[in-house]
């Protein structure tokens, strides 16, 4: 005895889906109130926006990334400097340290 699914095995699935995308498609396609240029020329017109506002972005988002990177240079080179200040520091009170023990032992 044979089986019927009743079309919902899945060839019963992608049969109803490219069915109701041509009705979907043919209902647009009579039911759009411009013509098909118009609707061209608006979606081109939107495409070129969109485009547009995505270089913007793209741009932005480059300008601020080159902001971001001048602040840490910036603020790694102040951190050298600082460094650099103490580690003369360091030096020096080790210098005066040592120093400090030479005169200490010529006394004794």
């Amino acid at each position: 005895m044979a089986h019927d699914d009743g079309g919902s095995g899945p060839s019963g699935v992608i049969l109803s889906f490219l069915v109701g995308a041509l009705t979907g498609a043919a209902a647009a396609v009579l039911l759009a109130p411009r013509s098909g240029r118009e609707t061209r020329e608006i979606l081109g017109e939107r495409w070129r926006d969109a485009a547009d506002r995505s270089r913007n972005l793209g741009e932005q988002a480059v300008q601020r990334g080159r902001e971001v990177v001048d602040e840490a240079s910036g603020y790694v080179d102040r951190q050298r400097g600082a460094l650099e200040k103490r580690r003369d520091r360091l030096a020096a009170a080790v210098e005066a340290g040592k120093q400090a023990y030479r005169e200490e032992k010529e006394k004794s």
